[in-house]
């Protein structure tokens, strides 16, 4: 059975400070579906925005961050396996920070810990470890830590589910003209260079950050799909049906030996 992983961000889950439920049951039906094709990673954001629902802190400082993501993350799981329930999947908490893919005996351990919980048909939910963490143990962004999380567990594909349709030629908010990509080799020169900016204020990524993803997972010979969360449909069709009607999809040329 294929592996996959997918990774949604806080500005699909979460709405005016709270778990945003209806998108959150849209993408467990999703899952639901996929588990039947797929071995399913879930990579998900959304504790920081989860727990400012309960501890008014400012999240622009260190511990008032990871005070809230610490509320938060209750929270988040409780939602979560409220909605799993209903499909009675069974579903395990994994929280990580980038020195889990520092060392080869930690990486290791993390990925017996996934094939076991995979195996035994359990769903892991994946989040950054903000909270015992230091700043340089992060990540900073849920994107890049699931790109690491797709590689570790050898999944062939890493679906990021955004507030875009895909990854455009030119800003699509500013340029009506903007065409969708449907599919990208290579990135284009600079990119990666460029200052992230999310839209919503407890998003830690950006267009940026799903690119520095897109562009990790094709120098491992993985793939990524970039598309809409708030709208499953392009979704479902490309990981259900083979169809790809929009998203973006990142995939590297194939070495000439390979051709």
């Amino acid at each position: 059975m294929k592996r996959i992983v997918i990774k949604v961000g806080s500005a699909v889950l979460t709405e005016k400070n709270k778990i945003a439920k209806e998108r959150m049951l849209n993408l467990v039906n999703l899952i639901a579906k996929l588990r039947k094709k797929y071995d399913v990673v879930l990579v998900t954001s959304g504790a920081v925005a989860a727990g400012y629902s309960a501890l008014k802190m400012d999240k622009t400082k260190q511990i008032g961050k990871k005070a809230i993501a610490a509320a938060g993350q209750p929270i988040l799981m409780t939602s979560y396996k409220k909605k799993f329930d209903i499909f009675e999947i069974d579903t395990a908490q994994i929280l990580l920070t980038e020195d889990d893919f520092d060392s080869r005996k930690r990486t290791k351990m993390l990925q017996e810990i996934l094939d076991a919980h995979l195996n035994n048909d359990i769903l892991p939910i994946v989040n950054e470890n903000d909270i015992t963490s230091t700043p340089e143990q992060l990540f900073g962004d849920n994107d890049q830590l699931s790109a690491n999380v797709a590689h570790a567990a050898n999944a062939d594909l890493l679906v990021i589910l955004s507030d875009i349709d895909g990854y455009y030629d030119k800003n699509p908010k500013e340029f009506p003209d903007a065409k969708i990509y449907k599919t990208m080799n290579e990135l284009p020169e600079g990119v990666l260079d460029e200052e992230s900016t999310p839209n919503n204020a407890f998003a830690t990524g950006g267009i940026v950050t799903k690119l520095k993803a897109a562009d990790f997972m094709m120098k491992h010979g993985r793939k990524m799909f970039l598309t809409n969360g708030f709208d499953l449909t392009a979704a479902e069709s490309f990981l259900l049906h083979d169809t790809q009607i929009s998203g973006t999809l990142f995939e590297a040329k194939p070495n000439k030996e390979e051709k």
